[in-house]
This record gives C-alpha cells, sequence and structure tokens, in this order.
C-alpha cells in the first residue's frame, strides 16, 4: 500500500462555512431525509432495507460539519475508524465516485476546521482518492462530475507532492469545462433547480475558501460567478427566505439562502443589493420573477433543463409559485423522492404543477425516475410592464405530439391588487385542466367558483375563476424527503379552449 503524500502547509484558517443542521444524534444513530436509522453493525453501512439515498448520506458523512461540531469530535474520530475497517476498498455504497467525492471534501474541511484526521484517516483518505481518479463520472456528467472535480481540488490543495498536484491540476481541468457549462450567463445553475443551484453556490464558497487557506490566487471566473449566482439565488428566494421548490427541489437538502449568503460575507463577498423594480428576467435559465405591492410571483417559462441530462427536470413548462404578505399562496409539490415509483412519477408529471395538463398527458415525458423522453420548448415569451400592470405571456409545445397538435399559452397578469392567469389551449383537444397547489396552511373557504384563501399569519385573497368549470380537490405537497401534508388543489376545467382565475387581495386586509 503506497503512503499517502504529506500535507501541504496551511497559509489561513477555515472560516466557517454555511449553517447546517447536524444529522448524527449518536455514536451509532443518524437521522437525514426525515428519517433515523441505526448503524450499529458492519452490514448496517449497506442495510438493503434502507433508501439508496439515505445511505449515500450517510456514506458522505453528510452533517460532518454542522453546527456544534466540536461537541461531537470523539463520536467523529471513532465513526472514521469505524468507516475505514468496516467498508474494505471497492466494497458497497461507499466506494461509488459520487458518495467518495462528497466525503473527501467532508473529512477534510472537518481536518482544516473542527479537529485532526489521525494518519489512519489520513491514509485511507488517499485511498480513496486515488480510487476516485480512475472513475470520474463522465457518463453521468452534471452534479456527479462537479463533484468529482470538487474533490480531486481539496485533495490536491490538502496534500502536497507530484501526486497532489496531479489531483488538483485534474479537478481544475474539469472545473475548467463545468464552471461555464453548469453556470449559465444570468446566473443560474443549468439543472434549473433552486437546490441544486444552492449546493454548486456552496461548492463556489468552498473552493474559495479552500484557496485562500492556501493562500492561492482565486482562479479567474469563480468570484464572478458566485456574485451572478448570489443574485440569483436571491431571485428565486420567496419572501420568506426559502428556495422556489421547481424540478427536483425540496428545503433540508442545500443550506438555506440566508447561511450562504451569512458564508459569503464571512469569505468577504459585499452585500447584495435587493431585487430591484417588479421585473427580474433570468433569460438564460428561464425564469421571471414578479413582485408588485405584496405579492411575489416566480414564473417557470423555462426549458426544462439540459438536453443530455434533464434527470432532475419536471413535466412543469409555465407553472409558478405565488406568496403574498410574505406567506406562501400557490406552491409547487415538491420532491420527497428519488425512489424508482409511482409517486416519483406523479410529483414529476404535469398535475403536481400549477399549470395545464391536457388529455391527462404529461407536457414533457418523464419516465424512469431520471429520464425525460419527448420534451416541452416554450416559445413566443414577450414581457410588457407599464406603470400600473405586468404582463407575462409565453406559450410551449409540448403537446403537439397529441391528435389535434394542441398549444398551450399562459398570460400573467400583476397590479398592486390582483394576479389573473390566462390559459388558452389552441388546437383540438379533449380535455385540459389548469391546476393551482396551496400551501397546507391557507384556508378555503367558498364555492361555486369563488373562495377565500386566508393566510395563516393573515391577509387573504379572493379567488374567481371568471372562465372554465372550477371544482376544489384534496393533495399533497412535499417540501421535503419522505414528508406529506395534506393541501387543496383548485381544478379549473377549460370551458372552449380557455380558463382564466383572478386573484385579488387588499393591502389593508393584513392584520398587524
Amino acid at each position: 500500500l503506497r503512503p499517502a503524500p504529506g500535507l501541504r502547509r496551511q497559509m489561513a484558517s477555515w472560516e466557517q462555512g454555511a449553517a447546517r443542521v447536524p444529522g448524527m444524534l449518536a455514536p451509532d444513530r443518524f437521522h437525514f431525509l426525515n428519517e433515523e436509522h441505526a448503524v450499529s453493525s458492519a452490514e448496517d453501512w449497506n442495510n438493503p432495507a434502507v433508501a439508496n439515498l439515505w445511505l449515500y448520506n450517510l456514506h458522505e458523512f453528510d452533517g460532518l460539519n454542522a453546527e456544534g461540531a466540536e461537541t461531537r469530535r470523539d463520536w467523529h474520530m471513532a465513526l472514521f475508524g469505524r468507516w475505514i475497517a468496516e467498508n474494505p476498498v471497492g466494497f458497497g455504497n461507499g466506494w461509488e465516485p459520487y458518495p467518495i467525492s462528497l466525503r473527501v471534501v467532508n473529512w477534510i474541511t472537518w481536518h482544516l476546521s473542527v479537529g485532526e484526521l489521525s494518519k489512519r484517516a489520513i491514509q485511507s483518505l488517499a485511498v480513496q482518492v486515488r480510487f476516485l481518479g480512475g472513475r470520474l463520472e463522465y457518463h453521468l456528467l452534471g452534479n456527479h462530475l462537479w463533484a468529482n472535480a470538487k474533490a480531486l481540488v481539496f485533495a490536491g490543495l490538502f496534500f502536497d507532492g507530484p501526486e497532489a498536484d496531479s489531483w488538483l491540476r485534474k479537478g481544475l481541468e474539469l472545473l475548467g469545462q463545468e464552471i461555464p457549462e453548469q453556470i449559465l450567463t444570468d446566473g443560474g445553475h443549468f439543472e434549473r433547480s433552486p437546490m441544486y443551484h444552492s449546493i454548486v453556490l456552496e461548492d463556489l464558497l468552498d473552493l474559495v475558501n479552500l484557496y485562500r487557506v492556501y493562500g492561492r490566487p482565486v482562479p479567474d471566473g469563480w468570484l464572478e460567478g458566485i456574485e451572478r449566482m448570489r443574485i440569483w439565488l436571491a431571485a428565486m428566494s420567496h419572501p420568506d427566505g426559502r428556495i422556489a421548490l421547481f424540478n427536483d427541489a425540496a428545503f433540508g437538502i442545500a443550506s438555506e439562502p440566508e447561511a450562504l449568503e451569512a458564508y459569503a460575507r464571512r469569505l468577504g463577498f459585499g452585500a447584495l443589493s435587493p431585487c430591484q423594480g417588479s421585473v427580474s428576467h433570468f433569460p438564460q435559465t428561464g425564469y421571471v420573477r414578479l413582485e408588485a405591492g405584496p405579492a411575489v410571483a416566480v414564473l417557470d417559462v423555462a426549458t426544462i433543463g439540459p438536453d443530455y441530462i434533464p434527470g432532475h427536470a419536471h413535466a412543469d413548462t409555465l407553472n409558478f409559485e405565488l406568496s403574498l404578505f410574505g406567506q406562501r399562496l400557490i406552491v409547487d409539490t415538491g420532491t420527497s423522492t428519488y425512489e424508482k415509483n409511482a409517486e416519483r412519477q406523479r410529483q414529476r408529471g404535469t398535475s403536481a404543477h400549477n399549470t395545464v395538463q391536457v388529455n391527462g398527458e404529461d407536457s414533457s415525458e418523464v419516465w424512469g425516475g431520471f429520464r425525460v423522453a419527448r420534451r416541452a420548448r416554450p416559445f413566443g415569451l414577450d414581457i410588457v410592464e407599464t406603470a400600473e400592470t405586468v404582463r407575462v405571456v409565453c406559450a410551449h409545445d409540448g403537446y403537439r405530439r397529441l391528435p389535434g397538435r394542441p398549444v398551450h399559452r399562459r398570460c400573467w397578469t400583476l397590479t398592486q391588487n390582483s394576479l389573473t392567469v390566462e390559459d388558452r389551449v389552441e388546437g383540438a383537444y379533449r380535455e385540459a385542466i389548469a391546476r393551482y397547489h396551496f400551501h397546507p396552511d391557507v384556508r378555503l373557504t367558498g364555492a361555486d367558483g369563488v373562495w377565500i384563501a386566508a393566510l395563516p399569519r393573515g391577509g387573504a385573497a379572493r379567488i374567481e375563476v371568471v372562465a372554465g368549470e372550477a371544482s376544489l380537490q384534496q393533495s399533497t405537497w412535499h417540501p421535503e424527503f419522505n414528508r406529506s401534508l395534506d393541501n387543496s388543489c383548485l381544478w379549473v376545467a377549460l370551458k372552449e379552449g380557455t380558463a382564466t382565475v383572478r386573484f385579488v387581495w387588499h393591502e389593508d386586509s393584513v392584520s398587524h
């Protein structure tokens, strides 16, 4: 067994990263993804009764550097030893390239900020990086290859000597390809998920942190990329400070926007100026944020994601979310599972989103958990701003594969006290239904096409179905993995090709 390279000399201390909730509850108990399991034997690292995603979190040492890590230092030391002893090289989930990549970063970060890795752990770390180096995930690309690159850069700077330099070169070569590919010119991540965007932003902040620890000048483009990503994330966050749940996105996976912003400030980035004006348009990712009075709407007029890896995409073209008086009113259904099952299929499907479904079909053909066949393409985007209103019109061709070649066209009109959503389906179709999913805390009263939606902390909206046939149905909201909350969903069947829903509110309807 080749010995590990020596360690490179640090020039500065590691700046505290983004705050996280710890997942380690006891030396052998872990809580990830809203599930708690014991890991008391060697077999438990690869327990077939536990979801793969949970085991990935375990092997990644997710939460190792969470709040209060110093108080768990002894637990961590024991866990490093157990992982090495109970996970022989090349065996089990822990030796897949993705968990190796995240674990390498977490162990190095722990050494730089919490404790000191033992000689045995440092030797294991070198073995893991060598193993990873021969198994880079070119076949998966996306966030997998990105994570591989980050791990190689971390190992390349943590260790010293020719082998470490080769890891660093390879990691930087990959990042040099992936940064311009994955971070679009409008600042958004190319998978168009605010959750994955947040993960990649934190990765870049970690890399800047690491470069400062070792006294290296930060490579060209990283700082500018971070600035663009911060602006995008602020626009794709609701007034409650949390992300919009577009595509594969859930709370509790990535660090919160506020924690990422605090991390950026600790690294010396300046304060972000708040979103200017009533419209923020991100043309490359395809999102539009509208603000007027107490309302914030985030509109999805995007292609579903990168053509060659649309695995985290949903059939959600012309979807939107709406907050009113600082509270979420209309919500995306969210994501609670990556298991390839019927619920995963439902959550990716058009009916789980605030848009129109035609003939019971999905606007993009999502299948197999992470696959997409024929995809909707948005077209005809038009944003018109006047002194009183903002109007956004867009259409998509996702249903043109159906008999009659229907096209869905949507118009959002926002004023200081109303949002009107008009849908048209042009071309022959059997049935078309627009859906509006409400946050579980919203209380709905009324019937016959007029409802009052009362928000939990005060404020209300009157909802009028101006055109179309309305009914209120039960649904579920999934803000986190393995979490399901009952909510209401307004179904509006299009009549003669149209449906119109108007949300009306008054500034004085919020109680102080």
